[in-house]
């Protein structure tokens, strides 16, 4: 079986935020951040020009993905103990446990996961990008997408899809 892909890792395609990891034993880090970088990988049949899509095409949608995250404090809206609220005056407060943060509403991004980790970063941008693709370009049928989201170097969480 014959299979063909596109792999993006351009240095633009990244994303410097906040966040602080909760661990299974209840603990957690302290708030802090990182300059994330994105890296895709696209399988789908070839087009009769010979694209799996245009790397012109495909480029500016995961730009976009980052850019929406970009400068941001990422908070878990689906953790069971951790809590947000947004008060009348527009600053958000986050309780967790015995902590207490307030940033401005429009600094925060409560992102529907369990938790901030790599990998759930990875999933909520790789689901993300799967339905623009889908939008944007209905003519190009997904086999598999791979979207890893390094937080360090060497270190980075994975999503993959396989139809």
């Amino acid at each position: 079986m014959e299979r063909w892909g596109i792999d993006v890792a351009k240095e633009y395609l990244k994303f410097s935020a906040a966040h602080f990891l909760i661990f299974p034993d209840g603990s957690a880090e302290r708030l802090h951040g990182h300059n994330y970088r994105v890296f895709v990988e696209v399988g789908a049949g070839l087009s009769p020009h010979g694209l799996v899509i245009d790397f012109k095409m495909i480029k500016p949608l995961i730009r976009e993905l980052c850019d929406s995250l970009d400068e941001h404090w990422l908070v878990p809206g689906e953790h069971p103990v951790l809590t947000v609220e947004e008060r009348a005056d527009g600053v958000c407060e986050v309780r967790y446990q015995d902590r207490y943060y307030a940033a401005p509403r429009e600094d925060v991004i409560v992102l529907p996961l369990n938790n901030t980790s790599s990998e759930n970063l990875a999933t909520w941008l790789g689901r993300e990008l799967r339905a623009r693709l889908a939008e944007r370009f209905p003519d190009v049928e997904l086999e598999h997408l791979r979207l890893a989201v390094e937080e360090t170097a060497g270190q980075r969480g994975l999503y993959e899809y396989r139809r």
